[in-house]
């Protein structure tokens, strides 16, 4: 009758990871779950959930995701199934695929950018 069971203590503090300001990560991550960055990443990241990187975070690799808001610097080649927000503090450089784009006044936005049409289903890996 009282069946339930025990969440999790990630269900509890939520589905949100964070890596924080100085510190540096050399390599790739691939998170199911949403993710602040407001470290440094020198590598790639994969999520189906949304990626923010903070004013102090900066990504250097490709980044491919459901969602992100970046507020710091981006080098590299990003693919986004959904929404990409850039803030006014944002610097982004290299290739942008997205399937919807805001871009605050004050950004730097030096990419190409390839908007994908509602018939398109899902990005892409490279392998495929």
């Amino acid at each position: 009758m009282f069946d339930k069971k025990p969440k999790s203590y990630t269900d509890l503090l939520g589905k949100t990871n964070r890596i924080v300001e100085g510190t540096t990560i050399h390599g790739d991550i691939i998170s199911p779950a949403d993710f602040r960055l407001d470290g440094e990443l020198i590598g790639n990241f994969t999520s189906n959930g949304k990626l923010v990187i903070g004013p102090a975070g900066s990504v250097k690799g490709d980044i491919i995701c459901n969602m992100a808001d970046i507020e710091g610097k981006f080098e590299g080649k990003i693919q986004i199934e959904d929404t990409l927000n850039i803030k006014e503090s944002a610097s982004i450089i290299g290739e942008v695929i997205i399937g919807k784009l805001s871009v605050e006044p004050g950004a730097t936005f030096n990419a190409s950018c390839v908007m994908l049409s509602n018939n398109t289903k899902g990005i892409k890996s490279a392998d495929e």
